[in-house]
């Protein structure tokens, strides 16, 4: 019998599944086993990160048969497929951390040639860690596909002497050890139970942020990115993920209808609320890039400045994120916001219904020990600050969730380092002072070229008991673990002959995140006499290959790191192809 709920005709999948012509298209598809009645309906994408890099990914596979089952109970056929991921705790460090960033560009551009390629309906994304989950929600946004997205789940914590531990507190034990305050048995006992299950790392970092992030800009059902990856309840959120699909098919509602510049305006909401990793700075702007909506880092610091911080998650506060999910989760949170007036309710979620809706069914109140009331919230403003100024201008961000007012300010001498790697040898050998500005540059987008994470130079720093007393700046990124006054994002970077392209050591620096500053004692005479003898990049070694693509296309931090023109130079849409 025909389902008369989707209209094939005005679906991509026809150009595959319709008519005489396609019979040998139809043939392929009797060879999987797929049926008369499957190869009518419409047709659904379940796309994962899955892989055996690292535990935040390797449940994405069996999560993704929940899916499927929930795809064929609202009467779709779903095919499954797999792109890649690039893990940031396994990349860490190293020079594995250039492709970090990268991946998250081929995520999204791997998801849109399956889809394109094979004219799939519409797309149920799943995703583990950091860049994963931005790069699969781009893909949705850039194909206006109708799209559910659902998290992997996080990491179930460690234990050890009474307390939880996670792999921040082995990042961190690496300085411990070198400082000479842990031993080798030690830090082997610690390894070995910091991260005890399947799951994306545990605290507030860029995979658990971006998880909100899903279920406040409306593109994840309610509450489904909280329950920790171990837990088979997840597979509930699965199936109720597969149906909801279907039924947005049947009321085409697109990714594009679900974010609009209020939907990314709640989700940075709830970044700053939950004390969140500054990579939300980077990944907003390029998801609003791929739906042609005007939405830079100044914009997203901008809401971050007048958010309270409330919700008390490691880094910067005492929980993880399973203690968020035995809270009440994402919705609670959100409630929150409301009852101070900031969120939008109106926007559409992957549920059909409305945000305000959607609210309106929770039940539960902040616990005001996970979750505090925004009434009495832990600071009046948000956890990640913007800073401007003739260091940065083009911007910068830091995160001061859970720092004091006087530790939000800094002012020292530059102590200058060319890349990573020199900064990490110069802390693992003391090779800085108390009061130092600690700069790393060379590091941008297109100079790293990838922009790398600096979490093993900031946790040997917070190891050795530094991490207040110095502070760091950078061109490149810090992970969501990340502790101490580090500020990243500097732009325009070095490569592109930025202000911090220019400093020397000794430069006095000040950073002042309560007005959002930050600046270097030189005037702009002097910044342009050393522009004017400045000998240009640094050169690397990365001349061909993904990389070497990479850094030709990159776009500047400030819009997202972006490799593409985006929706505004759009002239084809997928949907109505």
């Amino acid at each position: 019998m025909k389902n008369t709920r989707f209209d094939k005709s005005r679906l991509p999948s026809r150009h595959v599944t319709e008519g005489p012509e396609r019979a040998p298209h139809r043939s392929y598809f009797y060879a999987m086993g797929i049926t008369e009645e499957e190869i009518h309906q419409p047709w659904v994408g379940v796309a994962t990160c899955w892989n055996e890099a690292a535990p935040c990914n390797i449940a994405l596979n069996r999560q993704a048969q929940s899916v499927k089952m929930g795809v064929k109970k609202g009467g779709g056929t779903p095919r499954e497929f797999t792109t890649i991921t690039v893990t940031d705790g396994i990349a860490m460090g190293h020079e594995g951390m250039r492709s970090s960033l990268a991946s998250r560009d081929a995520i999204a551009d791997t998801v849109e040639l399956t889809m394109r390629g094979h004219c799939y309906d519409a797309i149920v994304g799943l995703a583990g860690c950091d860049k994963s989950l931005p790069g699969m929600m781009m893909a949705m946004v850039r194909l206006n596909t109708p799209s559910v997205f659902i998290y992997g789940g996080s990491i179930l914590p460690g234990r050890l002497n009474g307390k939880d531990v996670v792999v921040q507190d082995v990042f961190e034990a690496v300085g411990q050890h070198a400082a000479g305050n842990m031993s080798d048995a030690e830090l082997a006992i610690l390894e070995r139970v910091a991260c005890p299950s399947a799951g994306a790392c545990g605290g507030q970092y860029t995979a658990n942020t971006m998880a909100c992030v899903s279920e406040a800009i409306g593109l994840a059902l309610m509450n489904s990115s909280g329950a920790p990856a171990p837990y088979e309840s997840r597979d509930q959120y699965g199936d109720a993920s597969g149906q909801a699909i279907m039924h947005l098919i049947e009321k085409n509602i697109r990714a594009r209808d679900i974010v609009t510049l209020k939907a990314l305006e709640n989700a940075a909401r709830v970044v700053a609320c939950t004390g969140g990793s500054t990579n939300a700075g980077l990944h907003l702007p390029a998801i609003a890039h791929e739906a042609g909506i005007d939405f830079d880092l100044f914009d997203v610091c901008d809401i971050f400045r007048d958010t309270p911080y409330f919700v008390s998650l490691r880094p910067g506060g005492e929980y993880v994120a399973k203690d968020l999910y035995e809270a009440g989760g994402v919705p609670v949170v959100m409630k929150e916001l409301r009852k101070a007036g900031l969120l939008h309710e109106d926007c559409m979620t992957a549920s059909g219904r409305a945000l305000g809706e959607e609210l309106d069914m929770i039940e539960r109140e902040a616990d005001g020990k996970v979750i505090h009331s925004i009434a009495t919230p832990i600071t009046a403003t948000g956890g990640v600050v913007g800073l401007r100024g003739n260091l940065a201008p083009d911007g910068a961000i830091v995160k001061v969730a859970g720092m004091a007012p006087e530790q939000q300010v800094f002012t020292g001498p530059a102590r200058v380092f060319e890349c990573e790697e020199e900064a990490f040898e110069a802390v693992q050998n003391r090779g800085y002072a108390e009061g130092d500005v600690i700069v790393i540059r060379n590091e941008g987008p297109a100079g790293g070229p990838g922009m790398r994470e600096m979490l093993s130079t900031t946790a040997a720093l917070s190891g050795q008991g530094m991490g207040k007393k110095v502070a760091l700046i950078t061109d490149g990124r810090f992970s969501g673990a990340t502790r101490g006054f580090c500020i990243g994002h500097v732009g325009p970077e070095a490569a592109h002959g930025g202000p911090i392209a220019l400093l020397k050591t000794g430069d006095m620096i000040t950073i002042d995140a309560i007005k959002g500053e930050i600046s270097v004692a030189l005037s702009d005479e002097e910044l342009a006499a050393r522009k004017a003898v400045w000998a240009g990049p640094r050169k690397n070694d990365y001349a061909s290959g993904a990389l070497w693509k990479y850094a030709q296309l990159v776009g500047v931090a400030r819009y997202g790191a972006v490799t593409h023109p985006g929706t505004k130079a759009e002239t084809h849409v997928y949907m109505d192809q």
